[in-house]
């Protein structure tokens, strides 16, 4: 059960974040000076994760490239003698195996992860949604990804992460309902995709994380379209439940959903005032316009 690969979806055309994303991918947004999509295949690697594929679209060549090395900037700053920014340049390359496949058609998340099937092969493997950061208040530091994978790899299940949420937003998520069988770790028993809140089996969000054992493809392949006429991952996991059960990790953590405007802004926020570089001057900008309001 050992989890060496990892899927990441990033094929959507970014709309709340128009006009910035009309030819710029919303997974290179930068949060300070470091794209989103870069926070998440460190997340990967720190994981023991080797292998990734991304799942990209049109207009998503930039994340490429970014991944790929620039010998001319190496050179240039090779040539200014700025050899910390040469070697964080340079490790941005090798941080894993990073391989690219085109989503056709924007069919929803599980059409997108279907395109992983040939890279995973029999293997089971993590899928990192590429518009979701995760902080971890683990004593030992370990990603939510690796947590996941321990739980995966113990239990020979797949797995999600949860973390509860507001009763009235329950609408925005694929809920989960279960029964916890050791502290944080759930053996679930229902999965919904956007359920009204009245409908809904609990308050446990899933979070953009997941470890799946190979079995998730046969039924993706069987699904039919969903909410908002697409294919619905929740959908063909709740199938799976029920013939192969699931389990899930209440994470200790913070999410930061950086899909829509506001969130974006906190989160960067947030990491700017936890750096030596920039947080002083920023909290002390921020109380000035704080005293102005």
């Amino acid at each position: 059960m050992k989890v060496r690969k990892a899927v990441i979806p990033a094929a959507g055309f970014g709309t709340r974040f128009l006009p910035a994303t009309k030819s710029q991918p919303k997974e290179m947004l930068p949060i300070v000076d470091t794209p989103v999509i870069q926070y998440v295949i460190k997340e990967c690697v720190d994981s023991g994760i080797t292998d990734i594929l991304l799942v990209i679209g049109k207009s998503k060549r930039a994340i490429e490239e970014h991944f790929d090395r620039n010998f001319e900037l190496e050179h240039e700053l090779e040539a200014k003698n700025k050899t910390e920014l040469l070697a964080e340049i340079r490790d941005i390359s090798n941080m894993a195996n990073i391989h690219f496949i085109w989503q056709k058609e924007l069919n929803g998340l599980g059409d997108a992860v279907k395109y992983g099937r040939t890279f995973v092969g029999d293997e089971p493997f993590a899928l990192l949604l590429g518009d979701t950061l995760l902080g971890t208040n683990d004593e030992l530091g370990r990603p939510i990804t690796r947590q996941l994978i321990e739980i995966c790899e113990r239990f020979e299940s797949s797995v999600v992460a949860l973390e509860s949420v507001p009763p009235d937003k329950v609408e925005r998520y694929g809920i989960a309902g279960g029964d916890e069988i050791e502290p944080g770790i759930l053996r679930l028993n229902q999965l919904v995709e956007k359920p009204k809140r009245e409908d809904a089996p609990s308050n446990l969000a899933i979070a953009g994380r997941y470890v799946f054992t190979p079995e998730i493809f046969t039924y993706l392949e069987d699904a039919q379209p969903g909410k908002n006429n697409e294919i619905q991952l929740t959908d063909s996991m709740a199938k799976m439940l029920t013939d192969r059960g699931m389990h899930g990790l209440r994470f200790d953590g913070k999410r930061y959903d950086i899909g829509n405007k506001l969130d974006f802004l906190k989160t960067n926020i947030e990491f700017a005032l936890k750096r030596d570089d920039v947080g002083p001057g920023l909290t002390k900008f921020i109380k000035e316009i704080a005293a102005d309001l």
